[in-house]
């Protein structure tokens, strides 16, 4: 159990703005921990508590995800999840701060802020949910599996969860790159190629718009994109790698985003060799992931496809990724859905409880070409409030709207209407 320093230092209770009074605590549940917390309440409360996540290895409270929460009429905290700063180095010598980033840090908060909301109100909140984007969409998936009475509903975008293996595909990648500039994909060849992706896939869901609904149904040979042999071989290794035909704009020019490399590196250096002198240069993909996921051992991971737990008290969880996503692979979040649906065996009850949304054309956590904003907020208030299980969410971008169907099933034109209208298309499992 977290010990809550109540403090000067460690407890501050003040009007942070007009609209919310913050609690600030220092949660210490081992002897190297050292967790902030902020808790936000605000005085047109609804009386619910939202919860907010993190990105990549960060050490810092969400401010801006927060801000949205409270001008939901929400209470809302956020966590450093143990330490300062992005990178990895908190890990090297440490354990127990690699435990509190993994899942301990969010936890603890969850049950700090839980007490700290029923103090300040009087009450403890009617509802308990939770919203993250990448890291945030990794910690939420470890919620549900590791403490499914935290929360009453969750939403993981994006979930970083096979974290081992992304990053050992950006690492390998990279390695392939480095030192081979005639390989490399630069904007022109990536543009070239994209251009090339629509043209053999884009109307393959009855409509030429420059998004591709499923890419998985695309069968694409990087070979017809006028290529290099050696870029012909980059391009094949990126799909290989988990990105989808799609994604080639947001590719670099050594693969992976700079956020998915730089994360990769810190994971091998600081959490699996521990050694900060450690290069990408050794990194041998086969052995070293193996290392990587028996080093992680269920810590930062987050891979148990047993979400009976927290389905049986009743929560719901909405979970959606881009398709066109470039840090975090899209095929996680579908194999891992695959892999649960497989487990609990009855598919309707699992619908009843966990639904996935892949959107096509959006990017990581938003952007990108396709229709990429929606209230998943909203939809799940929706379901865990009102019994609405969310059959369709509503997409859009300047000018264009579009539904994001619950998978397996994809976006299909009617046929007739505006391409550029929600309305005109149906949702069904593609043959």
């Amino acid at each position: 159990m977290a010990r809550v320093f109540a403090s000067a230092l460690a407890v501050a209770l003040a009007l942070a703005e007009p609209s919310h009074a913050t609690v600030k605590l220092t949660l210490t549940p081992s002897s190297d921990s050292d967790i902030k917390v902020e808790v936000w309440m605000p005085a047109n409360w609804n009386g619910k508590f939202l919860a907010v996540g993190n990105g990549a290895f960060s050490g810092s409270i969400a401010e801006a995800a927060m801000r949205n929460a409270v001008a939901r009429g929400y209470a809302t905290a956020s966590t450093d999840t143990g330490h300062e700063g992005n990178t990895g180095s908190f890990a090297l010598g440490h354990p127990e701060k690699a435990i509190d980033f993994g899942w301990r840090a969010v936890h603890e908060m969850t049950v700090a802020a839980k007490k700290t909301i029923a103090d300040h109100y009087g009450t403890p909140p009617k509802l308990s949910y939770w919203s993250g984007c990448s890291a945030g969409g990794r910690q939420a998936m470890k919620e549900a599996q590791k403490f499914p009475a935290d929360f009453d509903g969750i939403i993981a975008g994006a979930p970083g969860l096979d974290w081992t293996r992304r990053a050992a595909q950006a690492i390998r990648v990279e390695q392939a790159l480095a030192t081979n500039e005639a390989a490399r994909l630069r904007q022109p060849e990536r543009e070239l190629l994209h251009r090339a992706v629509l043209d053999k896939c884009d109307a393959l869901d009855g409509v030429k718009d420059g998004v591709i609904e499923n890419p998985k149904a695309c069968t694409f040979d990087p070979a017809i994109a006028g290529l290099t042999p050696a870029q012909v071989a980059t391009a094949r290794l990126m799909y290989a790698s988990g990105l989808q035909p799609g994604s080639e704009l947001g590719w670099t020019d050594l693969g992976w985003t700079a956020s998915a490399r730089a994360t990769g590196l810190d994971q091998f250096r600081f959490l699996v060799f521990r050694d900060p002198s450690w290069t990408i240069s050794a990194f041998n993909f086969d052995a070293d992931l193996a290392r990587a996921e028996k080093a992680d051992a269920d810590t930062i991971n987050a891979l148990d496809p047993n979400l009976r737990p927290f389905i049986a008290r009743g929560g719901k969880l909405i979970q959606y990724h881009g398709w066109n996503d470039p840090q975090i692979s899209p095929e996680h979040s579908v194999d891992y859905y695959r892999r649960v649906a497989d487990r609990f065996g009855d598919q309707q009850k699992l619908r009843d409880s966990y639904r996935l949304f892949m959107a096509p054309g959006m990017a990581h956590c938003g952007g990108g070409e396709g229709p990429n904003q929606f209230d998943t907020i909203a939809a799940l208030e929706q379901w865990v409030e009102h019994g609405k299980a969310p059959d369709v969410i509503v997409a859009t971008r300047p000018g264009r709207t579009r539904p994001l169907c619950p998978y397996p099933q994809v976006a299909t034109y009617k046929g007739a209407g505006s391409i550029d209208e929600a309305v005109n298309f149906s949702c069904s499992i593609q043959r």
